[in-house]
């Protein structure tokens, strides 16, 4: 039986969810094409993406010019997922040096990035799919419908999903890689008979595309200095196939009423350790004399960060500093470190060339600088990372070895047990998140007492175990989102604060 999703107007402001039949289909294309094309014409866009996902999240961010927040309903809760888009479609601060511009605006539509296929999920209820979260939300739903050699039975196709749960407003159909006008044709014809949707839109198969795939997502933005370029090009693509207008018109339509909104819309995102203010708010660290300073490492090897993350910090009392290894020679001033997930070994002998970076970061944390990291900042903290038979010299703090994997060898979401004592976490409680790497540990000389998570779902770093310990540094495979996990800011705040009264790290 299906999960039964309360029927309430939660939305702020009017939008829609795009969905496909399977992942590749165009979801992010026709996303981030829409999002750019209706910002050229002034519309101001809130974008999110569902499930957990950095790279998509980018592109969409830099399309609408404001962050993209997640939203998972595994990570979690309905009730902070419900507050997650009220808040972010009514005032959003874009923070200085994010997207390179300081704005407070109030979004007119939101669109939603759906993640693989409609209805697929983690279980038989389909509880945390794409429809799920579009009927959680009360929004209509497109359709990115891939037409290569099919025709008419795409409309039976189509007709399957809306007669698999009648309760989701699947609202519309974009056709993607059709063959000509004659293919065309007979698709939109079928569907809009047979379903009674309509067709928004249909984009041929083009012979250029300028977002190339790697690593089962999309390449990072930071990554190359064509992102703004590949998204003009998306934005005409979305001007000349597709009909912006009836699109816009169709979330309006499907809007409730000012009385509705005011009445039923749940309580703001308060982030004050990742929680809401419709939950009971975990109250920020107190802080005795000044912020302490949380430096994080953001870059072209490091740029997997939650903003929900980031903000969690700052209203637990932190104050955040960006840095760079690859462009810094030594770690700023602080009280403590996040390092994020992403790619370092498509850096890795730049990393390992920053000798007065890695040296400096080692000896702090030998001395207890609170250290948090995730993936790739796991990586970079070891003693290594072998890539075609050569070693490049990471930072030497975790006793470890990263090789490489041409298939992923930790993927999904993951729960964990906290079973030994470690910096951050009550022993005892369970954390979800979710894992991504194609790297695994090739050199292991640690001690198993050294990870104090007991993985319950997914891989993890060493022998059904993550969470490396030492000293105050954790550093784990698995990525958290702040709101489903209220305990990690403050923790991380708290151990801050703690260094900072004696006196700081990291000055030179």
């Amino acid at each position: 039986m299906k999960k039964a999703i309360p029927n309430r107007r939660s939305r702020a402001c009017p939008g829609f969810v795009v969905a496909a039949l399977r992942g590749g289909s165009g979801k992010t294309i026709f996303s981030v094409g829409i999002i750019a094309a209706l910002r050229r014409r002034g519309l101001p866009i809130a974008p999110f993406k569902k499930g957990p996902d950095y790279i998509d999240a980018g592109w969409l961010a830099l399309a609408a010019g404001r962050p993209c927040y997640n939203l998972d309903t595994f990570l979690v809760d309905d009730a902070n997922t419900r507050a997650s888009y009220d808040t972010h479609t009514r005032n959003i601060e874009i923070a200085q040096g994010d997207l390179g511009h300081t704005d407070l605006a109030t979004a007119n539509l939101a669109i939603i990035e759906g993640n693989r296929g409609l209805y697929d999920c983690i279980d038989l209820e389909g509880r945390t799919s794409t429809a799920e979260l579009a009927k959680l939300l009360d929004l209509p739903l497109l359709l990115c419908i891939d037409g290569t050699k099919t025709t008419r039975t795409m409309a039976a196709v189509v007709a399957g999903c809306i007669q698999f749960d009648p309760e989701l407003k699947l609202a519309g159909v974009f056709l993607n890689r059709v063959a000509g006008p004659r293919h065309e044709g007979i698709l939109r014809s079928s569907i809009e008979h047979y379903c009674g949707v309509p067709v928004l839109g249909a984009v041929p198969k083009l012979r250029q595309q300028g977002f190339p795939e790697r690593h089962m997502g999309l390449v990072p933005t930071p990554e190359h200095k064509w992102a703004q370029p590949a998204i003009d090009q998306i934005a005409d693509i979305a001007e000349k196939y597709l009909d912006l207008e009836r699109i816009t018109q169709l979330a309006l339509d499907n809007a409730p009423d000012q009385d509705d909104k005011e009445k039923d819309a749940p309580g703001r995102l308060t982030v004050v350790g990742g929680r809401s203010a419709a939950a009971e708010a975990t109250q920020p660290v107190e802080i005795l004399s000044e912020p302490p300073t949380i430096a994080v490492l953001r870059d072209a090897a490091f740029q997997f960060y939650y903003p929900e993350n980031l903000e969690a910090l700052k209203s637990a009392g932190a104050r955040l500093t960006f840095c760079s290894p690859l462009k810094d020679d030594a770690l700023p001033p602080c009280q403590a470190v996040y390092i994020g997930g992403g790619f370092p070994e498509t850096h890795a002998g730049e990393l390992a060339a920053a000798e007065e970076f890695r040296h400096r970061l080692k000896t702090l944390a030998d001395e207890g600088l609170p250290i948090y990291a995730e993936c790739g900042g796991l990586m970079y903290l070891g003693e290594g990372l072998q890539l075609e038979g050569k070693t490049h010299e990471m930072c030497g703090i975790l006793p470890a070895v990263f090789g490489f994997s041409r298939r992923p060898q930790g993927h999904g979401y993951t729960i964990v047990k906290v079973a030994r004592k470690n910096p951050f976490y009550a022993v005892g409680s369970e954390i979800k998140g979710h894992e991504f790497h194609y790297s695994s540990v090739i050199e292991w000389r640690g001690q198993t007492e050294d990870l104090a998570f007991e993985m319950v779902r997914g891989k993890g770093i060493y022998a059904g175990w993550d969470g490396l310990c030492h000293r105050n540094v954790l550093a784990t495979y698995t990525h958290i989102h702040a709101t489903g996990t209220p305990q990690w800011a403050p923790a991380l705040v708290r151990l801050a604060c703690g260094t900072s009264n004696k006196g700081g790290a990291g000055a030179t």
